[in-house]
């Protein structure tokens, strides 16, 4: 078996990383030059440049930055096998999650995770966008692609999305829709895509990645066109949107798991009216090569656990 230096590959490591020599020696308790020469031999051992300095920092090559997805991933797995070997394996994960989910859905429930499994020490790393799948973002991700086949998934929650707005500017629309005579069937009564387009419509940029998209979409179900006399105010993200529909800035499209554990959900109302799902699946994902690992199976098994319960998805 040829190998390279092995003792280099952990310098290799930390310096694609931190994209610093200094930062990846104070990391590794060694001098600067020691990162250097660390670097030159397994560079001669190549025969190839792995990375482009400027000043302080460095870069990776094309070259450097295939040999880091392969060796990073390596001694992330040489790093875990030894640890599951040691008998403490579930020491600390880190989860790769979008930030919406993370904010209204997960933290919430972390003090029950830690509860139930205080062994395992969850870091949250947030994604307002779809994860790339790599052991160097998270051990772990909440995803909405499956494409990566080196993966395994497990699926969460299919996403849709209703209207909601404040407990008082629902007060208000029944007003200006008449609806205020303290009737019981007055109140459950349909809100008409018609009547909607009379108040602001908050719409969040990232969901279609398009102005007005889940408005469109939204409009499209009921076999409708959204108004062109529409007020749309827009938000890059759901957080955002709702955050304005709280404070009695009009409708916002929003899903279930944005309202299923805050105590703040009773601050708003959801609109007599229809969903619409969106086509985003979101899925629990971990490499398949790290399968056996058990802090990964018991944070898979609980948060599966806690979407059952929580209704985001069915047994």
């Amino acid at each position: 078996m040829r190998l390279p230096p092995l003792k280099a590959l952990p310098v290799f490591e930390a310096v694609a990383r931190l994209n610093s020599f200094s930062a990846a020696a104070e990391e590794l308790a060694i001098t600067q030059s020691a990162v250097s020469h660390q670097i030159k031999q397994l560079e001669t051992y190549l025969g190839e440049r792995l990375f482009w300095r400027s000043g302080r920092r460095v870069t990776l090559t094309d070259e450097g930055r295939q040999y880091f997805d392969a060796v990073g991933s390596a001694l992330f797995q040489i790093e875990r096998a030894s640890q599951q070997l040691l008998g403490h394996e579930e020491a600390r994960l880190r989860l790769s999650v979008f930030s919406s989910f993370a904010v209204r859905w997960l933290v919430p429930r972390l003090p029950e995770l830690q509860r139930l499994h205080p062994q395992i020490d969850l870091a949250l790393e947030m994604s307002s966008e779809n994860p790339v799948l790599s052991d160097r973002v998270a051990d772990c991700f909440i995803t909405i692609h499956t494409t990566a086949s080196a993966y395994s998934y497990e699926h969460v929650y299919t996403e849709r999305l209703f209207p909601v707005c404040s407990q008082d500017y629902w007060k208000r629309m029944r007003r200006e829709l008449g609806r205020d005579t303290g009737s019981e069937e007055q109140d459950e009564a349909p809100v008409t895509p018609e009547e909607m387009a009379r108040f602001p419509l908050l719409s969040t940029h990232s969901i279609f990645d398009k102005s007005a998209g889940d408005w469109d979409a939204w409009y499209r179900e009921a076999n409708e066109l959204l108004p062109s006399r529409a007020r749309v105010q827009h938000f890059s993200h759901m957080l955002l949107a709702l955050e304005a529909a709280r404070f009695h800035q009009g409708i916002a499209l929003t899903n279930d798991y944005m309202l299923s554990t805050r105590k703040d959900s009773e601050d708003f109302v959801r609109l007599p009216t229809h969903s619409v799902v969106t086509g985003d699946k979101f899925y629990f994902a971990w490499k398949t090569s790290r399968r056996r690992e058990r802090g990964i199976q018991t944070l898979r098994r609980w948060l599966l656990d806690e979407a059952i319960r929580g209704g985001l998805r069915g047994k």
